[in-house]
């Protein structure tokens, strides 16, 4: 089967590697990938976001199945184009994108399906949404409506720091038209976990379970970012809450896509808060997130691309998930300044050192060839990834190949897991 991962980062470079493993591969190919993907996959220099131009290859070179990493394409109707060309491709329609690309929308389905989640407000006017905000008090959430990167959430601990954040989205526009609507959410308290979903319409699995670490700076301290590390399984939500999460989470969801005459095909991804009085829904997306694949996927026993074939023949009743009893940890390197300003084309030195060790995997994020050097390209550098009996082993040999990797500038947080390794010490 010939495959086309579209997508540059972290998560794509995860999935190009579990579907190189494949069996039933013959040839995958990345769109436009980045340097580290190179090992195994061949690159194609088109953006994820150019549906012309990767329309354009597939039929070149009679792609099977295509399959989409990034939630900007998904938002934008990849799924439904492809499809009316008669070309195989993995994830929600533009229908069922909404999910992730509307925040209005997806708080709205949660309120009609009774799915638990933060009361909520939507403001179209940002002098309503201050007047809201002062009458309601601090901590609140701002959230804009549209995508932002994994950067449009802001938890607002200060009067002061609510009201910038409704006037950068609302009046500055920082955000573009993701702004045009802000939902200002009430604050909750617990502990946060991903628990994502993988459905062919009908039938649903869950993935394991995972943590990410979205704030930069240890403590879980500083502006969010796109996630600088996870670790899987997520020892907060047991199994008994996997089940509740399943019953009133997915199955109403799947079934309402189903019922509107929009059945939902792809990863649904909960971001939940399991607070003292149950749990509550905090968003969703609809597509593998990033950390959370790259310790979700090296704990896959399945072949990936046989679940992906399944789910596109509405077939995924007859496969169940297996998991490796290892714990799974992910440390992002990141360039020093992320996620505001930050240098570029530092050469990147370690990398095949770290790879020594069998249970150690070097996702590339924003890395490319230069001069014959393997440079950075962005934020967020390289996923370091390590499989272990227990989290404390998988964080030990993690962070030891990450101490065998060196760029000019490069940031890390010292404290991937610390819940996990809090609850484990207990």
């Amino acid at each position: 089967m010939k495959v086309l991962v579209v997508g540059n980062g972290g998560r794509e470079h995860a999935i190009a590697w579990k579907l190189s493993l494949s069996p039933k591969l013959t040839k995958l190919f990345v769109a436009p990938g980045n340097a580290g993907m190179a090992d195994v996959a061949t690159l194609v220099d088109i953006a994820a976001k150019d549906q012309d131009g990767l329309l354009k290859f597939c039929k070149k070179e009679n792609i099977d199945m295509v399959i989409v990493g990034p939630e900007a394409p998904l938002v934008e109707g990849i799924v439904d184009r492809f499809r009316k060309e008669g070309i195989k491709i993995f994830g929600p329609t533009q229908f069922g994108a909404q999910l992730e690309g509307s925040k209005v929308f997806s708080k709205e389905l949660m309120k009609k399906l009774s799915i638990p989640t933060g009361e909520f407000e939507v403001f179209e006017s940002a002098e309503k949404a201050m007047d809201y905000v002062a009458k309601k008090g601090v901590p609140i959430v701002v959230k804009v409506d549209g995508l932002a990167g994994g950067k449009g959430v802001v938890v607002a601990t200060s009067m002061p720091k609510a009201m910038e954040a409704i006037h950068l989205n609302m009046v500055k526009k920082v955000f573009g038209h993701a702004g045009d609507k802000v939902v200002i959410e009430e604050f909750l308290e617990g502990e946060e976990a991903s628990v994502i979903a993988i459905t062919d319409g009908t039938s649903v699995r869950l993935l394991a379970s995972s943590q990410d670490h979205k704030r930069i700076f240890d403590g879980d301290k500083g502006p969010n970012t796109g996630g600088m590390g996870a670790y899987s399984p997520a020892p907060v939500v047991t199994d008994e809450l996997e089940k509740e999460i399943l019953q009133k989470v997915f199955l109403p969801i799947v079934q309402e896509f189903k019922t509107s005459g929009h059945p939902f095909k792809g990863f649904i991804y909960a971001g939940i808060m399991v607070t003292p009085r149950g749990f509550k829904v905090l968003e969703f997306n609809t597509r593998l997130g990033d950390p959370e694949a790259q310790v979700i996927l090296p704990r896959l026993k399945n072949d990936l691309l046989e679940i992906f074939d399944a789910v596109m023949h509405e077939n995924l009743h007859s496969l169940q998930l297996q998991w490796k009893n290892q714990d799974c940890a992910c440390v992002v390197i990141a360039s020093e300044g992320y996620p505001e300003s930050y240098e570029v084309g530092k050469k990147i030195a370690g990398i095949p050192t770290a790879k020594e060790d069998p249970d150690i995997q070097v996702f590339h994020a924003a890395t490319k060839k230069q001069d014959g050097d393997l440079v950075t390209a962005g934020g967020r550098v390289l996923n370091v990834v390590g499989l272990g009996r227990g989290i404390f082993e998988a964080l030990s040999k993690t962070y030891n190949a990450v101490d065998k990797i060196f760029f000019d500038k490069m940031y890390y947080r010292k404290d991937i897991g610390y819940r996990a390794t809090t609850r484990a010490a207990r």
